[in-house]
């Protein structure tokens, strides 16, 4: 199976220059964790809702209006592309401790993002297990 055949397709990125409160409207309209980051056509990084939470909020002058994407998103970026075999993927999330992974395609665009949740939809089960302990345990 490949990646392309699990993830979610279509995904945008926005600017690192998004007001943090945009990114959480962004989040809980299209029900996801995560947005992606890019600036001049490429992926810089990510913003969780744990980073919104922990590097925002959590910060002692943390104003939703003034705090921008690149004030919270974790920098660098790492992708799999959706040509992968989806046990690559899934041993990439696992040895970086990844929930979600950005799809590129050969161009290197970004096309999809492939999370825990589609993988444990169509993948085996003993990969499905080994995947979220791994990407689950503490750090």
């Amino acid at each position: 199976m490949k990646v392309k055949d699990v993830m979610h397709k279509g995904v945008d990125w926005v600017s690192p220059n998004t007001p943090v409160s945009e990114l959480a409207k962004l989040m809980r309209e299209h029900d996801i964790g995560c947005i992606p980051i890019g600036e001049d056509d490429r992926l810089i990084g990510m913003v969780t809702d744990r980073d919104i939470v922990c590097k925002g909020l959590a910060s002692k002058d943390f104003d939703p209006r003034r705090t921008m994407a690149s004030d919270v998103m974790t920098d660098g970026i790492h992708c799999c592309r959706e040509d992968d075999d989806l046990a690559k993927a899934v041993h990439h999330m696992e040895k970086l401790q990844l929930r979600r992974l950005p799809v590129i395609n050969k161009s290197k665009r970004m096309v999809g993002i492939v999370s825990l949740g589609d993988i444990s939809h169509h993948a085996p089960g003993d990969l499905v297990s080994e995947c979220v302990k791994s990407v689950s345990a503490h750090h």
